[in-house]
């Protein structure tokens, strides 16, 4: 039996949940798993796709982001399939479909998975290193912050007799900003 899972990250990606759901059942699967999640926290859905899958089923995605967040990640999620003696199938990896029941398939799901976490993290590595040449050359100073901003307004309503809650409210701060100012 092929068993679909889509996921998207946000609530406001509906268009692309669908467009997931739509391939997966194109492609012939009878169950379709969905869930709008990170892929960092519990997967809930996708643990209950795992679970109903027998031997000789496969997991199949539409992507392998929509699955993993990392190779090591994978590898685990590959393991568990490997023992349930359930397979896995990418429609969309690289141009082609990648089905780990073949070893082509396993070899080459190996090979993307590693460019891709590598794209990754090269990304990640040139944002951090714009990031520091901004801030050496003072043009990046991080979120301003607003309620430090009005530390001398809160301090003097204080002084006049005010309420802390009254005070939060007139300068649109919260309370654990103004203890925050006070503590300062």
């Amino acid at each position: 039996m092929l068993v679909g899972i889509a996921r998207t990250s946000t609530l406001d990606q509906q268009a692309g949940l669908e467009a997931q759901h739509r391939d997966l059942q194109a492609f012939g699967c009878e169950e379709v798993y969905q869930e709008q999640v990170s892929s960092v926290g519990e997967r809930p859905q996708l643990d209950a796709a795992i679970k109903s899958l027998r031997k000789g089923d496969k997991l199949v995605v539409t992507k392998l982001d929509r699955l993993a967040r990392s190779v090591r990640h994978l590898g685990e999620l590959l393991e568990t399939l490997e023992a349930k003696g359930a397979g896995l199938v990418i429609l969309s990896m690289g141009g082609q479909q990648i089905d780990t029941t073949t070893a082509t398939g396993k070899m080459m799901l190996n090979v993307m998975a590693s460019v891709a976490q590598f794209e990754r993290e090269m990304m990640l590595e040139r944002q951090r290193e714009g990031i520091a040449k901004a801030k050496a050359e003072g043009k990046y100073t991080g979120r301003k912050p607003t309620a430090m901003n009005k530390s001398g307004a809160a301090l003097s309503l204080l002084t006049t007799g005010m309420s802390k809650a009254k005070v939060c409210e007139q300068l649109g701060i919260s309370r654990a900003s103004l203890y925050r100012i006070l503590a300062a």
